[in-house]
């Protein structure tokens, strides 16, 4: 129980297969008390059925490319929780035709809301957080290796996943006087319903399994330890970092 008494705040969850329900998930299984957020009624649904099978699961709307849907969240979160002590944040989109093209072709709309979606919103879900992060905190990004290699048709997400990184590191440095510490979760590719997107991701999940070291694709639960042990006492002196967990895919050269 390595969470008792602390209280998580999760953005993402899609579905039962979605990373982010697999954080919740471990962090539950520790003792965290958790708050789901879901963007518009098409999820509303799916996250709220998810959150009955966690007594005491907080579920908020939330569109994360609206100030004034985040500040209502949290305001209402408040209604719930005294304090904070973790927030995910598992949120990513680009145009599908900005993910089929070559990067070079990326719209200049395209490119600005995969950049307001999946890298700015971390900072303003962080300013958010801040003043309920009363007893220090973590917050938790996830990222992916594309943002500091090549990987073919991720393109405009790519981009936003480098500055992604570059904010996790900025925001760390911002909010470590109040031991709020920030980090990274760069995952190997994983079959979730947003990966489907990404054209020839079947082939990204043949490449991993063949030339990583562990010879084998992430598992999700993977990405949910590995999100607990940063939301705990056990990663306390970690601030700034992105931590790989990607079957050791990340350190090959060829």
């Amino acid at each position: 129980m390595l969470l008792e008494g602390k209280n998580a705040l999760i953005f993402g969850v899609a579905n039962k297969r979605s990373i982010a329900w697999s954080i919740a998930q471990a962090l539950s299984r520790e003792g965290a008390r958790l708050a789901l957020t879901y963007q518009g009624e098409r999820l509303e649904e799916g996250v709220k059925e998810l959150a009955a099978t966690v007594p005491g699961t907080v579920t908020l709307p939330c569109d994360v490319t609206r100030d004034e849907q985040i500040a209502s969240a949290f305001c209402e979160l408040k209604k719930s929780f005294n304090h904070l002590d973790t927030l995910v944040h598992c949120v990513a989109f680009a145009k599908k035709e900005d993910l089929e093209t070559n990067f070079v072709s990326t719209s200049r709309d395209g490119y600005h809301l995969a950049q307001d979606i999946s890298s700015y919103s971390l900072t303003a879900l962080a300013r958010a957080a801040e003043p309920m992060m009363t007893q220090g905190g973590s917050i938790i990004a996830l990222t992916y290796l594309g943002s500091e290699k090549v990987v073919p048709k991720y393109n405009v997400m790519g981009v936003a996943k480098a500055a992604l990184e570059a904010s996790i590191r900025y925001l760390a440095y911002d909010l470590g006087p109040k031991n709020i510490r920030v980090n990274g979760i760069s995952a190997g590719p994983i079959n979730t319903l947003a990966a489907r997107g990404i054209s020839g991701f079947t082939k990204m999940l043949e490449i991993v399994r063949e030339k990583s070291p562990l010879k084998r694709n992430t598992e999700v639960s993977e990405v949910g330890d590995t999100a607990m042990f940063l939301a705990s006492h056990l990663s306390r002196g970690i601030t700034g970092n992105i931590l790989y967990v990607d079957s050791g895919y990340s350190i090959m050269g060829m």
